[in-house]
């Protein structure tokens, strides 16, 4: 039997530790913080609980497939239920547009803005199913380990048009400024520019209409207990405050693991789920680096971080407009992800307002509201200074909403706290503080992207958002199946 380590329990660590437990591995987790999910981490305060990651919920067959692998049901682990609409989108004047997996209600939201734009949009949604049906349901779960890997699927990508980017794909179809930007937003949900990201992404869109946008009920980190219940029902164990220090190496192999603590332990294989750069660059020792590790995972163009405020109100803020899920754009939609993406902290922002409590109002005492506002912002390439700006940057947010959104906000605010690229570098040993890691542009995808298992180490795996096929729930738990899949040998060699 075959010992694994995984080193993280973000999304990614967990899928591949419960596959691989399934399969009747040995397999620990090891994690830096006092409880599990990466960026998936529970925060409490004041009664209010803050999920401090991912809480768009999509592709709900995967989670089915891990607990299927174990015979078990996820229904009996986690509830999921659908969000409707997806999103409310608002324009910089407050109008808004909503969208669900409902035809008819789409169609009539398009003509609510622009009638000419309804058969634009079916042309749009027929087109991104074959980009869907190619991008995700054929190549999401499928390693790109050598260069002729990408070869076999270069005439497809160009006929698809991957070379566009997804705001110019979106273009062709629609018309009106404001729809381009409500069915082109996506990217940002993986760490990409809407205007440099390959139209691959355009499924996004697909995807989210094909299977549903969800919420777990008790926050996403009810899905990460669940998981975790899981792959310890099937012997799995997992360490926390366990920060692991050195990959040993012996002969071009992974050997084991040093800890902070001073344990060194041993395994045949380890994955990580720790951002790729940071194994790369500080957990390999130095005389045991090569080319890759050196150099070229420096070069590659990371994405934007983000600034993260949790806060909990002791009133309710039902009579607002405000749904679930919100996205708040900025009147300035190119130049704006322009400054993100080229390091300047712009004036303006474009928002995520996440109000879970509109669907699940167990996340807050009686009679209040939880939320989070998150703002995409440079990476710390950018030489901004977080420990001095983040006070100034909350306080311009929190009066943005209380002036336009949530009337009164900060005498209500009795929870609080915020995260930004500092946290992402110092606490999710994130490189350069990225929240997603390698960008998804097509330079950086599939084969380009760093390889799920690694160039220079052939026991050392990779899962999470840094890997093929990228960042985002559905991507980040691709990955642990392909790590399984590698290890136990069936794809591409022998594991």
């Amino acid at each position: 039997m075959k010992k694994i380590a995984v080193i993280g329990s973000g999304f990614g660590g967990l899928g591949a530790a419960v596959r691989l437990a399934s399969r009747g591995y040995e397999v620990e987790i090891f994690e830096k913080r006092d409880q599990p999910g990466g960026r998936a981490y529970v925060y409490k305060q004041n009664g209010f609980t803050f999920d401090g990651g991912p809480t768009v919920i999509t592709a709900p067959f995967l989670f089915d497939e891990l607990f299927e692998l174990a015979g078990k049901k996820k229904e009996d682990y986690f509830e999921l239920v659908p969000c409707d609409p997806f999103y409310r989108i608002f324009n910089h004047y407050g109008d808004y547009f909503d969208y669900n997996n409902d035809d008819d209600f789409i169609l009539n939201e398009i003509k609510r803005w622009n009638p000419a734009d309804v058969e634009g949009y079916k042309q749009f949604i027929s087109s991104t199913k074959a980009i869907f049906e190619k991008g995700f349901v054929e190549l999401a779960d499928q390693p790109f380990l050598r260069f002729s890997d990408m070869l076999r699927v270069a005439p497809d990508l160009i006929r698809l048009q991957s070379y566009k980017s997804v705001y110019r794909y979106v273009r062709q179809f629609i018309e009106h400024e404001f729809l381009r930007r409500c069915f082109s937003f996506h990217p940002l949900l993986v760490g990409g520019n809407p205007f440099d990201t390959t139209s691959i992404y355009s499924m996004i869109h697909y995807l989210e209409r094909e299977w549903g946008v969800h919420y777990a009920m008790g926050g996403t980190g009810s899905i990460v207990n669940g998981l975790v219940r899981l792959f310890e029902e099937l012997g799995g164990r997992i360490h926390y405050n366990s920060e692991v220090r050195e990959l040993t190496v012996q002969n071009r192999k992974i050997t084991g693991l040093k800890l902070e603590n001073g344990s060194h332990l041993h395994y045949d294989s380890v994955i990580s789920n720790a951002d790729v750069a940071f194994t790369y660059r500080n957990l390999i020792p130095e005389e045991s680096r090569r080319v890759y590790s050196n150099h070229k995972i420096e070069g590659l163009k990371y994405s934007m971080s983000l600034f993260v405020i949790y806060f909990g109100t002791d009133r309710r803020y039902t009579d607002t407009g405000l749904k679930h899920h919100n996205i708040i754009l900025s009147e300035r939609y190119k130049e704006l992800l322009a400054d993100i993406f080229g390091g300047k902290l712009a004036d303006d922002f474009s928002l995520y307002l996440h109000r879970p409590t509109a669907t699940d109002p167990s996340l807050a005492p009686p009679g209040c509201e939880s939320f989070y506002v998150l703002s995409p912002v440079p990476h710390l390439g950018s030489g901004i200074d977080w420990s001095e700006m983040a006070g100034t940057y909350r306080d311009r947010i929190m009066k943005f909403l209380e002036d336009n959104y949530l009337p009164d906000l900060q005498k209500h605010i009795v929870a609080e706290h915020y995260i930004d690229p500092l946290h992402f570098q110092d606490t999710l040993n994130s490189f350069l503080g990225s929240a997603f890691s390698v960008q998804p542009l097509l330079t950086q995808s599939a084969w380009f992207r760093p390889h799920n298992r690694s160039e220079e180490f052939e026991n050392l795996y990779f899962v999470g958002a840094g890997t093929h096929p990228g960042a985002g729930l559905p991507g980040v738990l691709s990955s642990s199946k392909i790590a399984e899949n590698l290890i136990a040998g069936k794809q591409n060699g022998q594991g």
